[in-house]
């Protein structure tokens, strides 16, 4: 049976193949989950005639954004512990809160994420959490493509009880997704602070041994660093090259606090990074040092961390921050450009997760994750560059359409994969009770 082709086409097609290309009246062609073919619209229709057709005349089309640190079950914690040291806010807020969790909160409130990110143009996130099955399960009814998996430390987890219990449901998880088209799992060490060696090094082994990501918050602050001095006398990045953990596999969040050698080490490892500035500038945990890291050829991508400590996920705001906060850190208007962050979004996210080859830009033969905005807004206008629009002036909310693995999963502003004003409903139930415990 053949299946469906889908005609996208725009004012501006951006396919981030790394050539700066740039096609004007551009469109491109979906059959099935791959992209066919790319070019000019008027030839692809003429080419093409029997596909159907979804065109924006001031629209821009460009590769879907990928988030690749998130927490997407913590908007069911917005707004409730904010302005707070980074460990305060989770010893005395986050983990207290964390032990009434249900799979079903995590469900409802990761349903009501995968709306906020489908509409402000994400169509990859990374995901580390509890009850990750049931993060797993809303990812999958929404469309959504996933690195996924289940959050383990030294304490006892209000999902599996005892950590043994952890290692028995990464497996299961590893099972029930072996294969799946959109939902990778990965191995999620929460971090050194509340990981043991040994718990380190055997999750780097189930990592290895599924070729899987080993996802993990590193060097986020000071006081981080002070304690991993404090118990094994190096940094963070040095405790996980001495455990020999610090390897090509690991996606380290956050990397604020480093020194020249730890940037050496993560070069020299090929470590990526999931750079969240929004969030480590709310937690005052302060700025990483991005700048440094391009330099010396760290794969640096962007995340948005949770909306708890965010406190929202529009990636367009995200690469924003970005560009603008390390230019006044480095006191130089040149670093951090346009097509340096919306490149960290995009080509980035996909190499840090190890899908450069499938998603990141729109090249023949890859998966058809795409988004398309309206230009024709008045933030947007007139257009010298789209880039510099993309990353200095546009807003998740200019998002119109977004396909992901070929499927249109929003048209028109309209999620056509989840009832939205449903799950809206649930989570203003769950944030009740949550506000009263």
């Amino acid at each position: 049976m053949e299946t469906q082709q889908l005609l996208v086409s725009g004012n501006y097609l951006l396919p981030m193949d790394g050539q700066g290309t740039m096609v004007e009246n551009g469109a491109v062609l979906i059959d099935g989950d791959t992209i066919a073919a790319i070019g000019p619209a008027a030839e692809l229709r003429r080419k093409y005639p029997y596909a159907e057709e979804l065109a924006l005349e001031h629209g821009l089309i460009m590769p879907g954004l990928i988030n690749t640190h998130t927490h997407a079950a913590m908007s069911c914690f917005r707004g409730l512990a904010d302005d707070l040291p980074l460990m305060q806010w989770l010893q005395e807020y986050i983990f207290p809160r964390e032990t009434r969790l249900t799979g079903e909160i995590v469900y409802h409130a990761t349903l009501l994420s995968l709306c906020e990110m489908i509409r402000s143009g994400t169509t990859s996130i990374n995901d580390m959490y509890l009850f990750a099955a049931d993060v797993a399960r809303a990812v999958a009814e929404s469309g959504m493509r996933a690195w996924l998996g289940e959050v383990l430390y030294d304490f006892p987890s209000p999902n599996y009880g005892d950590l043994e219990n952890g290692f028995s449901y990464m497996e299961q998880l590893f099972s029930d997704y072996a294969g799946h088209e959109l939902i990778t799992v990965t191995a999620n060490p929460h971090a050194v602070y509340t990981c043991s060696p040994e718990l380190l090094g055997r999750l780097g082994r189930i990592a290895g041994d599924n070729k899987a990501i080993f996802h993990i918050h590193l060097s986020e602050n000071q006081d981080e660093v002070d304690t991993c001095r404090k118990h094994y006398g190096c940094n963070p990045v040095q405790h996980l090259d001495n455990l020999g953990l610090l390897n090509e596999r690991v996606l380290a969040a956050h990397c604020v606090v480093l020194d020249d050698q730890d940037i050496a080490l993560l070069a020299e490892r090929r470590v990526k990074v999931a750079h969240c500035m929004e969030s480590n500038m709310k937690l005052a945990s302060g700025t990483a040092p991005v700048v440094g890291m391009l330099d010396a050829g760290v794969c640096v991508s962007i995340g948005t961390d949770g909306s708890a400590s965010n406190n929202d996920l529009d990636m367009f705001g995200e690469m924003n921050t970005v560009a603008k906060v390390h230019k006044v850190a480095r006191m130089d208007s040149t670093v951090m450009n346009a097509e340096t962050t919306l490149f960290a979004a995009t080509m980035g996210g996909a190499k840090a997760l190890g899908a450069a080859g499938e998603i990141g830009s729109l090249e023949v033969g890859k998966k058809a994750d795409l988004i398309v905005l309206d230009f024709d807004q008045p933030h947007l206008s007139p257009v010298y560059n789209p880039v510099s629009h993309l990353v200095y002036a546009a807003r998740g909310a200019d998002v119109v359409h977004s396909v992901i693995n070929g499927n249109l999963v929003m048209k028109d502003r309209k999620i056509l994969t989840l009832d939205e004003p449903e799950i809206l409903a649930r989570m203003a139930d769950i944030g009740r009770k949550m506000r009263d415990v």
